[in-house]
């Protein structure tokens, strides 16, 4: 079972996710908070696999709350997945800058809910989508200028290779198309590179590969 904590200071909010969730056979709902500190405590406690967090809340904002778990590494199991607006979007890259493993609307399709939390359990990043590429490519850009990042120069040249494709957005299977060779030989390229990084997941990858200047803005389709 995949256990899910709801943080939104919407109840109508908690409520539907709450039934999309726990009418899945393997997915259930184990706690739900309605602020910042309160997500935090309950995440400490029960220790769900994953976190729908929604950015703006009463207190403790879901950003900072989001720093305080993926700070902790009693907590590096847990995943935290982002809820946002559009109106909100310029939150998204600095939600996974503090260590959200991705985001979504809140008013994204139930399939895409579902798909998201099945995703990041199985330490995929939600950064697929062309236009989840193109909104972090902006974020990119207004972050502050490429440095170095720490153990870049560990990499092996195909490493640094794949860790660009991935900063373009690519999965496992597009990487292999690309670089002639099998998904899994892709996947173990890209774990290699976490491991070396010491990147928490996908999306931490995909963010050092900006700030490092590996991949810049303007190379996305």
């Amino acid at each position: 079972m995949i256990s899910v904590l709801l943080a939104d200071d919407q109840l109508l909010v908690r409520a539907g996710f709450r039934a999309l969730l726990d009418a899945q056979g393997d997915i259930e709902v184990v706690g739900e908070a309605s602020e910042g500190e309160e997500a935090v405590r309950l995440v400490r406690a029960l220790r769900p696999d994953v976190v729908l967090m929604d950015i703006r809340m009463p207190g403790l904002d879901g950003l900072a709350a989001t720093r305080s778990i993926t700070g902790d590494r009693a907590l590096s199991a847990v995943r935290v997945v982002m809820l946002t607006t559009f109106e909100l979007d310029e939150y998204v890259f600095e939600a996974i800058r503090s260590g959200a493993s991705g985001f979504l609307v809140k008013d994204t399709e139930p399939e895409e809910l579902l798909r998201a939390v099945r995703a990041v359990t199985d330490g995929d990043a939600l950064l697929s989508p062309g236009v989840t590429r193109r909104l972090i490519a902006e974020f990119a850009a207004r972050s502050r200028q490429p440095a170095p990042a720490a153990g870049l120069e560990r990499l092996t040249g195909r490493e640094r290779e794949v860790m660009a494709l991935v900063g373009m957005g690519l999965s496992n299977e597009e990487i292999a198309r690309r670089l002639v060779v099998s998904p899994l030989t892709a996947k173990t390229h890209v774990s290699r590179t976490m491991v070396k990084l010491g990147a928490r997941d996908r999306a931490q990858l995909v963010v050092l590969a900006y700030e490092s200047g590996l991949v810049r803005p303007g190379w996305l389709g």
